[in-house]
This record gives C-alpha cells, structure tokens and sequence, in this order.
C-alpha cells in the first residue's frame, strides 16, 4: 500500500489517512471527534443542530447550536491530546452553513469538510491558513467546478478533497433513480474519474490535493483496495456509530446493531438529496400516510418549507440520536448489516491496521 500523505495545520499534522466522517444530528460530537484525533485520525463534529441538547434549542436553534458547537470544538480538543486534527462537517444546505463554519473556525478548528450540495463560497468563510478546507463530491465533475471556482474567485485550493459513493449513509449525491440502478458506478470507478481531474489540476499549480474515499469501505482489504488506486486514505462514518465514544444513544446504536442488509433504505429527505438510512417505525408510517406533519420548525434547512415536507427531518434525528425508535430516522451506510457488536475507537483503529 502507498504511503500516505500527510495533512498539517497550524503545526498539527494528520499522520494517520483516516477521517472519521460527520453524522448528524448529534452522533458525532466532542467525544467521538475528540477519541477518533486521540487515536491519530481526524475526528469530525457535526455541526447540524449540534445544539440540540441546549436548553433554549427549540426557542432559539440558531444561537444555541453555535454556542453548542464552540464548546464541542473545545472540549474534542481536549480529549484529543493535542493528536490528531479535530474537524467540523458542515451542511451547504443549511440556514447556518456560514455561520457555523464561521464559528468552527474561530474557536479554532483543523479542518472544514463541507457537503451536502457544492460548498462554492467555502473559502470566503475560512482566512487562508486558518484551517484546511475540504468539498465532499460524489463526481469529477463536481470536483472541476469546485476547483475552478475556488482557484478563480479566491485563488484556493482545496487542502483535501473527500471522494463520496453511493454505499455512504445519510445524505448522498446521486439521484433517487440512479442509486437503484445497476450501472452506477462503484466507489474505485468514482476513484478513477475524479483523479482524471484532480490530478492535472494538481500539477497546474504546484501542489498535491490528497484524495479520502468513503462510502462502502468497511475493512483493511476495502482501505487498501482504494489506496492502492490511488486516494490517499478514506473517511468511515457507520463503523464508529458501534463504539463506546459515540455520541449517540445505545438505543440508537442497537438499532443498528440488529439491522440486517435487507432493512437498509434509499429514503426521500427533505433536504432535497436522497438519504440511505435503517427502515424503522418513522419510514413504515411515512409509507402508508404519506406525511407526518411537523409540531416546530428549527430554520435548519434553506430549502424547508414546513407545510409541504413529507415530515421535519430535524425533529426524526434529534429522536434518533435520543434513543426514541418510534420517531427517529436512523442513517447508516450500506454495510450496517455487517455490523455486529459494540467496540471502542482505539480497538476499531487497530483493527483496521492504525495505530499511533
């Protein structure tokens, strides 16, 4: 397997090729991100409502979740040690986008991975050299407009870019019709167009663009596979929902932790992307009625109108991560039926050949 590259900000370095994607809401917080870095990697915060816990919440979402996210970032560093980096994973789609990656970079955040639609004006919220800035795509052609757009208006490059299949969970970047069709590429495929790109590019100015696949990569095999085509390490999310340092529930956990392959769903979001995620007493329901109305609205998605969603996708994942199965909306990638038992994030790293 190639060597990785190494990734550094402000005298930090990412000497470790594994990111530990961002889950929302609230499964990846402080002490998940915080364990992932202690152990090497860089640990990712979610910032999508990340401030559900707050008492003022449901009468003020948007202050809370950036007072929420300032003592996560804070206290993930702590548990890291001062290893690792400690990232933040930020929503294009939502009201808070600029804000919260505003917020991230304040309270001193390594990295910004933004997703969820193309994360153009990304440079303008992070001062060069304040923090690495990274765009999840899911093709090389989003991956071309996002470099000449970063390199054209804020003369920026990405420090990093992540590589998302169509095996991820949560919210992914291929259309309903395309993620049950047998044509759709896979996550090497992926691989190899976005180099296509990436590389000359690369070349143009004078400066490597680490590539981190994700999606479907769940063991050593599936790690080297994709680096030894080229990426530079990868980026797991469902995996480290069966840890001790999760920020979810054990409810949640253990509800991924009886899924089996058949229960796995490719669900309509309301934030406008398609979402794979455990089918559950939420999606039965949403099968035969068709729509749940919402009881309130956290301004979190730009495009929401709370009339017309098919049910508030906030309201499902704040449910979730609290360990209500009736009402929660459970994301998962496409492997969750692998998954068995509970570990712990140093035992998951080793077991899939890092360690410090």
């Amino acid at each position: 397997m190639k060597k990785a590259q190494v990734l550094t900000v402000m005298g930090k370095k990412l000497s470790i090729p594994l990111i530990q994607g961002g889950m929302g809401v609230g499964v990846s917080l402080e002490r998940l991100a915080g364990s992932v870095a202690a152990n090497g990697g860089m640990g990712c915060i979610s910032t999508a409502d990340c401030g559900y816990r707050e008492k003022d919440f449901f009468r003020c979402p948007e202050e809370a979740n950036l007072r929420a996210l300032k003592r996560e970032i804070a206290d993930a560093r702590e548990i890291s040690g001062g290893k690792g980096l400690v990232a933040v994973n930020a929503m294009v789609a939502t009201q808070q986008f600029a804000s919260a990656v505003r917020t991230a970079v304040e309270a001193g955040i390594d990295a910004v991975i933004a997703g969820a639609g193309l994360p153009l004006q990304l440079p303008e919220y992070v001062p060069d050299g304040h923090a690495l800035i990274a765009p999840i795509v899911s093709s090389g052609r989003a991956a071309s407009l996002i470099l000449r757009s970063w390199q054209k208006r804020y003369r920026r490059i990405p420090d990093f870019i992540v590589l998302e299949g169509p095996k991820a969970g949560g919210h992914l970047g291929f259309r309903e019709e395309e993620l049950s069709s047998p044509q759709l590429p896979g996550i090497t495929e992926l691989l190899e167009e976005l180099l296509q790109v990436v590389k000359p590019f690369a070349e143009r100015v004078g400066r490597e663009i680490p590539v981190f696949c994700a999606g479907g990569i769940w063991d050593r095999k599936d790690i080297e596979r994709v680096m030894e085509r080229g990426a530079s390490g990868v980026q797991m999310a469902t995996r480290f929902i069966a840890t001790e340092e999760c920020d979810a529930s054990y409810e949640y956990k253990n509800v991924l932790l009886r899924a089996s392959a058949e229960d796995v769903r490719v669900i309509h979001s309301p934030v406008g992307m398609p979402g794979r995620a455990v089918l559950s007493p939420l999606l039965q329901k949403l099968s035969t009625e068709g729509r749940i109305q919402p009881r309130h609205c956290s301004r979190c998605i730009k495009s929401c109108n709370p009339a017309q969603v098919p049910y508030c996708i906030t309201h499902a994942l704040i449910e979730a991560v609290k360990g209500n199965v009736d009402e929660g909306l459970f994301f998962a990638g496409s492997n969750v039926g692998r998954m068995k038992e509970m570990t712990t994030v140093p035992k998951l790293m080793r077991e899939l050949g890092f360690a410090l």
